[in-house]
C-alpha cells in the first residue's frame, strides 16, 4: 500500500457520494456534461482569502497569479476578491481583457516577453516586472514609439532563495529577474527616463509548508528592498514580496499555519525603513488561494488484473492532471489525495493503481492506493485540482483534448 495525501476541508458525503457544498459528484457530472471535468467551489476560494486577509496584516494586499488557474468564471469571481491579478503571458492579459478587468490592477512578470506582448500590456496600463536590461530597452522604445508612459517595475534575483520551497524562483543563476547587484543601475535608467517607477518584484521559490521558511524569506526580502532603494536613491511605491504559501498534497504534509506569519509581517511594519513606509505591500498567490477548492473527476472504463496488480483505468488522466502523475517536477512519484467519488462513504477494501487512458506507463493518477473497491462506471476524484491542473496540464496530447471545467 502507497498511502494518498489528505483529502481537504470542504468535502462531504451526501447520499453515499461525494460532495461539495451540499452539490453531489453526480450533480456536479450533469453540470459538466461530461467526464473528465473539474469542479471549483466559490465559497471556499471566498472562505480561503477571507482567512488568508484575517491573518495577514490589512496593509498587506492580495495578488492573485491566474497562472494557477485561468478559468473564466473562476477569475471572475476571484478578481472582485482581491487586489490585483499578476499575468506571465500576452495570452494571460487578454483573458483577463476579455472580463474587464482594468490594466493599472495587472502586473506581468516572466522572462522572454515578446515586443507585442510589452506594447499590449503598455497600452493597457499594466505594470511590467522587468526582467533583465535588454527587456527594460525594448519597453522604453516600446512606449516612446506608442506614445504612452510605461508603467515600469524589475523584477529582482535575490541572492537567497525560500527554503524547503518546492520550486526555487532565487538564488544563483537564474532566468527569472536581474541580479540583484544590477538592479540599482536599472532603477535609475527608468526614473531617468521619466517611466512611472513601479517598484520591486521579489519571488523567492513556491509550494513551502514551513511559517519560519517564510517569515526568513520575507524578512530578507524586506531588507534587500530598502537596500535596493537606498542604492539606487529612490522610494519603493510598491513592493511584490511574492508568496510561496504552499497546501497539502502528500501523506505526512502538515497545512502552512499562517499566524506567525502575520505576526511576524505586523512586528516588521512596526519599523519599517524610510524607503518602505509609503509602499504598497503585496503577497502574490495562486495555488493557495485555489489550490485546495478544485478536484478533478474521472470515470473507470475498465477494471483488469496484471501480474497480481488491480488497474482501474480511466477517461482521464496525464493530460489534465500533469502534477497529480507526478510528471511536473517531481523528483519522486506520490500519491495525490484520491477517492472513489460515487462510494465516498464506503470503507477501503483493496489496493489499486488508477491510471488514465494515454499510452504512456507516464500516465498513472495513483499507485497502489488503499480504496473502496470500484467497478467500471464509478467515479473517481483527485483532489488538490484547483491550481495547475487544467492550466498546466497537455490537454491536446494524443488529440484526447481538454476537460470540462463547472464552478459551484
Amino acid at each position: 500500500m502507497k498511502p494518498t495525501g489528505p483529502i481537504p476541508a470542504g468535502f462531504e458525503a451526501l447520499d453515499g457520494e461525494l460532495a461539495l457544498g451540499g452539490v453531489r459528484v453526480s450533480e456536479m457530472e450533469a453540470r459538466a456534461g461530461r467526464t473528465p471535468f473539474f469542479a471549483y467551489s466559490k465559497s471556499l476560494i471566498a472562505q480561503r482569502i477571507a482567512d488568508l486577509r484575517a491573518s495577514l496584516p490589512q496593509r498587506i494586499k492580495v495578488n492573485y497569479a491566474i497562472k494557477a488557474n485561468s478559468y473564466a468564471p473562476l477569475l471572475e469571481l476571484i478578481s472582485d476578491l482581491v487586489d490585483g491579478l499578476d499575468i506571465a503571458s500576452g495570452g494571460e492579459l487578454q483573458m483577463l481583457q476579455d472580463l474587464g478587468v482594468d490594466g493599472r490592477r495587472i502586473s506581468f512578470a516572466g522572462p522572454g516577453k515578446r515586443d507585442a506582448e510589452l506594447e499590449a500590456a503598455i497600452a493597457a496600463g499594466v505594470t511590467l516586472n522587468l526582467e533583465s536590461e535588454n527587456e527594460a530597452s525594448r519597453a522604453l522604445a516600446i512606449a516612446e514609439r506608442i506614445g504612452k508612459t510605461p508603467r515600469l517595475a524589475v523584477r529582482v534575483n535575490p541572492d537567497f532563495e525560500l527554503k524547503g520551497s518546492g520550486m526555487k524562483m532565487g538564488g544563483g543563476a537564474k532566468p527569472f529577474g536581474v541580479d540583484a547587484d544590477r538592479v540599482p543601475a536599472l532603477i535609475r535608467t527608468i526614473v531617468d527616463a521619466g517611466c512611472e517607477w513601479r517598484g520591486l518584484h521579489i519571488f523567492t521559490g513556491s509550494q513551502a509548508l514551513s511559517a519560519d521558511a517564510i517569515i526568513e524569506a520575507q524578512a530578507n526580502i524586506l531588507a534587500l528592498a530598502d537596500r535596493l532603494a537606498q542604492e539606487a536613491d529612490v522610494a519603493l511605491p510598491k513592493l511584490n514580496m511574492g508568496g510561496g504559501f504552499g497546501i497539502p498534497y502528500f501523506h505526512g504534509d502538515e497545512p502552512l499555519d499562517l499566524d506567525p506569519v502575520g505576526e511576524a509581517l505586523s512586528k516588521h511594519l512596526q519599523t519599517l525603513p524610510k524607503s518602505l513606509q509609503d509602499a504598497e505591500l503585496f503577497v502574490e498567490l495562486g495555488r493557495y488561494l485555489v489550490g485546495e477548492a478544485g478536484v478533478y473527476v474521472t470515470r473507470i472504463v475498465d477494471r483488469k488484473e496484471s501480474h497480481g496488480q488491480t488497474y482501474l483505468v480511466t477517461d482521464g488522466g496525464l493530460h489534465h492532471q500533469l502534477a497529480a502523475s507526478g510528471n511536473f517536477g517531481t523528483v519522486v512519484r506520490r500519491n495525490y489525495p484520491v477517492a472513489i467519488a460515487s462510494r465516498f462513504d464506503e470503507e477501503p477494501t483493496e489496493d489499486v493503481n488508477i491510471v488514465g487512458c494515454l499510452c504512456t506507463p507516464l500516465d498513472r493518477l495513483a499507485d497502489k492506493a488503499f480504496l473502496p473497491r470500484a467497478e467500471v462506471g464509478d467515479l473517481v476524484a483527485v483532489f488538490c485540482a484547483g491550481a495547475y491542473g487544467a492550466s498546466a496540464s497537455p490537454s491536446a496530447f494524443l488529440g484526447q483534448g481538454p476537460a470540462a471545467e463547472v464552478l459551484i
